[in-house]
């Protein structure tokens, strides 16, 4: 099959042709339809992630269709999702709890093994999500990682129905948060960087929109940020009312600068971190967007064009999300 190999952090990748997945016990060998790209990706390319295996085919968001190890389940040809966490130990105290996002020994689709930036793509049957016929490939690929893990962040964050929700930064994880929460009848304050990312939050329906640490005009209930900087996390705590709850969906930060605790987080205002997500996230997350017909925003690439789609999304160059098509 041909595939985007990483050989190194900071390398580009390298597009080639290397044997198809060898299925294992409890795998599914998939026909990739689509693969969405995750600023997750970058972080590994860049080397921002330390290096778990070499050589890699990233990527983890991928749409596929069963074509080998099918089960009574997942006959052949059911279509699929499948997203960052590609499976778990289940004996580690967090599983046991209940807790298999915080599992001692994940497996991570794309990262410690093999992704979807390639014809084909091996995967655990108990971590694919059969995908409603509403959700087609194209607009499916982002829901699976950026859709499930803004869905999550919003249930860290405790959002409730009507809540004032702040979305700091404003990509294709947010992009997608934006109309779950117009859905919930929440009223969605958008501080973002780009011009054209504040013009995308308007025409989804934000009642107000700044630049990417701009305090909005009232206090926030909660607030979720998708950049990786310290910079606007403290920017969102700010915009907070006590009692508040500030959600960081990032798996990289730069930084926490100092702050002032008294005026920043006294009062029972929460920072709190998004890992990862687990299987009832991304059941519940593709039953909504199926129900509101979620569709989002996307820019397409080829396999032979999966540099460019990193740089794409590494610069800010595309609104919403972007797309490998094999």
């Amino acid at each position: 099959m041909k595939a985007a190999i990483l050989k190194g952090p900071k390398q580009p990748l390298r597009i080639e042709e290397v044997a198809k997945p060898s299925l294992a016990a409890g795998q599914v060998l998939l026909k990739v339809r689509a693969c969405g790209v995750c600023r997750t990706d970058l972080h590994i390319v860049e080397g921002e992630l330390p290096p778990r295996k070499q050589p890699l085919i990233p990527g983890h968001q991928i749409v596929g269709e069963v074509i080998e190890g099918a089960t009574s389940a997942l006959p052949l040809g059911t279509r699929v999702g499948v997203s960052w966490m590609g499976g778990i130990d289940g004996n580690c105290p967090y599983c046991r709890r209940g807790l298999e996002n915080l599992c001692d020994s994940p497996v991570f689709t794309g990262y410690t093994t093999d992704g979807g930036y390639a014809e084909y793509a091996a995967a655990r049957s108990d971590f694919v999500y059969p995908l409603p016929p509403a959700l087609d490939d194209l607009h499916a690929a982002p829901l699976l990682c950026a859709g499930i893990i803004g869905f999550r962040s919003l249930r860290v964050a405790g959002v409730e129905p009507r809540d004032r929700v702040g979305l700091f930064g404003f990509g294709a994880s947010a992009h997608l948060a934006i109309a779950v929460l117009r859905s919930w009848k929440c009223e969605v304050f958008v501080s973002t960087r780009g011009a054209s990312h504040r013009q995308l939050a308007a025409s989804l329906g934000a009642v107000w929109v700044g630049s990417e640490t701009d305090k909005p005009p009232v206090e926030l209930d909660r607030a979720v940020t998708f950049a990786p900087s310290g910079d606007v996390v403290i920017a969102a705590l700010s915009s907070l009312r006590k009692g508040g709850v500030v959600a960081i969906n990032a798996i990289h930060l730069d930084r926490i600068p100092e702050f002032d605790y008294d005026r920043l987080l006294w009062g029972e205002r929460q920072i709190r971190s998004v890992a990862n997500m687990t299987r009832s996230d991304a059941h519940d997350f593709l039953k909504i967007a199926a129900e509101i017909q979620l569709q989002p925003k996307v820019t397409t690439f080829s396999l032979e064009q999966a540099n460019e789609a990193l740089s794409a999304v590494k610069n800010d160059a595309i609104d919403g999300a972007a797309v490998i098509l094999p």
